[in-house]
């Protein structure tokens, strides 16, 4: 794994002019419009600016929406978890959960029509038009021999050995003994998915507060005595997860948080056994290569069912390219979270099998969510609920150690797309202004949307892009086997088309990122 003083710059290749292609929200054949780059490898720094002006991952793809063009407008939308309060709706959701994994109940009803079921996928409805013409365009890119012997050479003239990919691992699991794996370079770090369970707990009421603390002592003492040298990183005896806040003299009257409805406590005899657990998949640590058939045969099984794919279509290829690669370094600096950053699969596993996976990405200020698949089977759980809920308290817990990790993106919020809207009912949460890159509370923008599908949410008319593209010739070029400034490259150019393609990217990603990243030219 990368270490945070010795990391490789970003290396892009940017597709020059605009793509068109079908919809996945509106269904129409060419209306969706983007601009794109085939990400060879990128730091965490330099994607989360990028997502902080409107862009986002599909595998190894990197694309921005053109806003005023595109025929469903896509803004980034982020929750800001600190503040976040479950709806009367989300805790339904947990609820459900509890009573499933507690007496094995099914909710009646049509789950289907649940106006919440919408789930994560939809987060990138519309990138099944890309991923067909990634098929074309990127699934044999490669990076050059030029970029790859360069670098190896750079790296042999500084003395340093070639960077083997560790992995980190976060387990959630009810059972502290249990770990993932084995012979992993790193400790695997155990974080509770739910308390063992209580006696007797009854869960139509909360458990009695003097009979929970007796509880949460007995845990205390069999796991001072299971591990005497002390415990975790991260962890707490009780198998709840850090306190968020100071905790208050009147409890009683205080709503139950989102870890008190999560980690709640389930009977002795309960009828099912949940637990999460995030492990690294770029690159791929054991644990996931262990996992990764039985993680593609449900991802196939929902893309057939869900989506209605034909068998033939949700290839292990595209499985890969689309939800396994990425082009995020694996970072692991002294003050990250204890799993480090990069590209992670969140696997829900129900009595010893997978039924869901999130993949997020773990980003300096946030955790981005890039997609929920799940078996259909399990449906009437709303996992896509479940999890985005599980993904808030995730980031929660990363941010007891890395304080500015606090935010939660939930990729686009499409306003007008009926079924994308859920996503505006995660409060506190805002969304970008596609114009001048800052954010706006979802309340203040909502009005401007119903009459206007594309908005500017900045209402300073004065204001503009703070971070655009104010000196390209400091923009930086990887060029035959160097590295030089696009001030010193465009002298040795001749083509006029290039200079339009290198100020349309520099226009796109910002000055910061443009004088950091690489953009690699032929």
């Amino acid at each position: 794994m990368a270490s945070w003083a010795a990391l490789s710059p970003s290396i892009v290749e940017y597709f020059e002019g605009e793509d068109s292609y079908r919809c996945g929200y509106c269904k129409n054949e060419s209306g969706s419009r983007s601009n794109g780059m085939w990400a060879h490898s990128m730091t965490v720094q330099d994607y989360q600016d990028l997502i902080d002006r409107g862009w986002r991952r599909s595998g190894k793809y990197v694309y921005k929406p053109v806003m005023n063009q595109t025929c469903c407008p896509q803004y980034t939308i982020r929750c800001r978890p600190l503040q976040f309060q479950p709806s009367k709706s989300h805790k339904k959701v947990l609820k459900k959960m509890l009573k499933f994994l507690a007496k094995g109940e099914i909710s009646k009803g049509n789950y289907e029509d649940d106006p919440m079921e919408p789930t994560m996928e939809d987060t990138v409805a519309g990138d099944f038009g890309l991923i067909n013409k990634l098929d074309i365009q990127c699934d044999l890119k490669t990076l050059s021999g030029d970029l790859t012997e360069s670098f190896d050479s750079e790296e042999k003239k500084k003395g340093k050995s070639p960077k083997k990919g560790e992995s980190n691992e976060f387990i959630q699991s009810q059972d502290i003994e249990e770990k993932l794996g084995s012979g992993e370079p790193s400790h695997p770090v155990k974080m509770p998915m739910a308390p063992k369970p209580g006696k007797g707990a009854d869960l139509s009421k909360p458990p009695c507060r003097k009979a929970k603390e007796i509880r949460k002592e007995r845990k205390r003492l069999k796991l001072m005595q299971q591990n005497p040298a002390g415990e975790p990183e991260g962890f707490q005896a009780q198998g709840e997860p850090p306190s968020l806040f100071p905790p208050k003299a009147n409890k009683s009257n205080q709503p139950k948080s989102l870890e008190d409805l999560i980690f709640e406590s389930l009977p002795e005899n309960a009828s099912h056994k949940l637990e999460v657990r995030v492990v690294r998949s770029s690159p791929p640590s054991s644990q996931f290569k262990a996992t990764f058939q039985e993680s593609y045969q449900v991802y196939k099984r929902y893309q057939m069912v869900i989506h209605k794919d034909p068998p033939d279509k949700p290839t292990v290829s595209q499985f890969t390219r689309f939800l396994c690669s990425s082009p995020l370094e694996a970072e692991n600096p002294p003050n990250g979270p204890d799993c480090g950053y990069g590209s992670f699969h969140q696997q829900y596993w129900l009595d010893g099998r997978i039924i869901a996976v999130g993949v997020i990405d773990i980003l300096p200020y946030c955790v981005s969510s890039v997609y929920l698949y799940y078996d259909p089977d399990y449906s009437f759980l709303s996992l896509g609920v479940y999890s985005a809920l599980r993904e808030i308290a995730f980031t929660r817990q990363l941010h007891q150690k890395t304080s500015q990790l606090s935010y939660y993106y939930m990729g686009f919020y499409i306003h007008s797309c009926p079924k994308m809207k859920y996503k505006g009912q995660y409060r506190p949460s805002d969304l970008l202004c596609p114009e001048t890159y800052v954010w706006v509370p979802i309340e203040q923008c909502l009005p401007s949307l119903e009459n206007s599908k594309y908005c500017r949410f900045n209402q300073d008319p004065e204001a503009v892009d703070e971070g655009r593209s104010k000196d390209p010739d400091r923009l930086q070029v990887f060029y035959k086997k160097a590295i030089m400034p696009y001030g010193v490259y465009k002298k040795q150019q001749k083509d006029p088309g290039e200079e339009a393609a290198v100020l349309q990217y520099a226009r796109l990603v910002g000055q910061t990122c443009s004088e950091r990243m690489l953009l690699f030219r032929n």
